[in-house]
């Protein structure tokens, strides 16, 4: 097994090596500049330091691709399924508990998904493919996309005429250019969505002139005083994002052509994505999960190397301790992202129809129908549903409505159609 991880890692290493290693630096680029607005967005949100989150999600992702063997080519930032938890946890007045014991909270939930892992690996990922074959898995992705549309528009909104111009860039790139250019799409619409934020003065320089070239992180250890109560609101998220990585992964498997549910397994990685999370909490940091922003940087460009996303957390990495260059990648107006995230979050919900069409999934048949029609009005609607305490919504709740129906409603055909279509995966 050891020779087959070794193996692999020299093919990742090859293809790094066909691309030219300044040229994979660049692909890296995209999926740090993909990444970096969300990952940041919530240690503001929940009074954190934005620097230690960069520097958890780094060491988080290099601990998911060996966890991993190198096969998943996924980056992990901050959740934001568990703002609100922390919020309260931090700053709620009758509570406050600070950062310290939030962070045992976070550590907890990261433990939940290793004992989740460990029970996948008992009964295989078979029992999870056939919950959640394509008329599940579809819409799910679906709403993966098209549940982050208002966080695009609102940065869009921002300045629509630098969103614009970013998109437009964009698209010119991926559609028109030839050869290397049209694998970093991405990178080429920040850079000329910059330049003209720069051209019109809506670009605040000052950060970038009062930042230090080095700076410590501000790491926070967690701490047992008053952890109790903060692992009983923080830790019961992990349940409903178990669901959402669930999703992720077949997101992932679907846009790179490769079955990871069952290899290397979801059992490593919700194991992966527990020991980032569980890495996060003893740095400071916010939970981890995957990130559809980098799935979609995946669908764009075609290039799937799992060692280019691990070389994108090295980048991640240094610049947790590089103040200007940290100051230099904050200053991107959000509009500018606005326009990336149109078309990644797009590109996301594509793969959820390409899932349904690819494996001919038959909407004559009324349960296919009414499976994906409550599917994609739970998930789009904003409803939420509170169960025994925890409290599902958008992706998690209509992963639920669509196993759920999935289990429930009579089936007119003997067996079900596989979300990894044979002849489509590569081993």
């Amino acid at each position: 097994m050891a020779g087959k991880e070794t193996g692999l890692f020299r093919e990742n290493w090859q293809e790094v090596e066909d691309f030219g290693k300044a040229r994979a630096a660049m692909l890296a680029l995209q999926h740090l500049f993909a990444m970096f607005g969300a990952t940041i967005l919530v240690p503001r949100l929940t009074g954190l330091d934005p620097a230690v989150a960069l520097f958890t999600s780094a060491l988080g992702t290099l601990a998911f691709y060996f966890i991993t063997r190198g096969r998943v080519p996924a980056y992990l930032g901050s959740s934001f399924s568990f703002i609100i938890p922390l919020q309260v946890v931090v700053f709620q007045e009758n509570l406050g508990l600070g950062i310290g014991p939030a962070m045992v909270g976070v550590m907890f939930a990261g433990l939940i998904y290793v004992l989740v892992a460990l029970i996948l690996k008992r009964v295989g990922p078979e029992f999870f493919k056939r919950i959640l074959p394509p008329v599940v898995v579809g819409p799910v992705i679906i709403i993966i996309g098209l549940a982050l549309a208002p966080v695009a528009r609102d940065m869009f909104m921002e300045h629509p005429q630098t969103a614009i111009i970013t998109l437009i860039l964009t698209v010119v790139a991926s559609i028109f250019l030839r050869g290397f250019l049209r694998l970093i799409p991405i990178l080429i619409g920040i850079i000329g969505g910059y330049v003209f934020a720069l051209f019109l003065g809506i670009v605040d320089l000052s950060p970038i002139n009062e930042a230090a070239w080095l700076a410590w992180p501000s790491f926070t250890a967690p701490s047992l005083q008053g952890s109790l109560a903060a692992i009983t609101i923080i830790t019961p998220i992990a349940l409903v994002t178990i669901v959402e990585h669930l999703g992720d992964v077949v997101a992932l498997s679907r846009t790179s052509g490769k079955d990871f549910v069952s290899n290397p397994g979801l059992h490593r990685t919700l194991f992966g994505d527990g020991i980032a999370t569980m890495i996060a909490g003893l740095f400071g940091g916010p939970p981890n999960t995957t990130y559809s922003e980098n799935v979609g940087v995946l669908a764009l460009t075609g290039v799937k190397n799992a060692l280019i996303v691990s070389m994108a957390a090295i980048f991640v990495l240094s610049v947790s301790f590089i103040g200007k260059f940290g100051a230099l990648i904050q200053s991107i107006p959000p509009a500018v992202m606005g326009g990336i995230t149109f078309l990644l979050f797009g590109m996301i919900a594509g793969v959820g129809l390409r899932t349904l069409t690819e494996n001919e999934v038959d909407f004559s048949n009324p349960r296919n129908l009414v499976i994906v029609s409550l599917t994609l009005v739970v998930g789009l609607s904003g409803i939420s549903l509170e169960v025994g305490g925890l409290v599902f919504e958008q992706m998690g709740l209509a992963a639920m409505v669509g196993i759920f129906l999935n289990l429930v409603l009579p089936r007119r055909e003997i067996g079900f159609v596989t979300a990894f279509p044979a002849g489509r995966i590569e081993e």
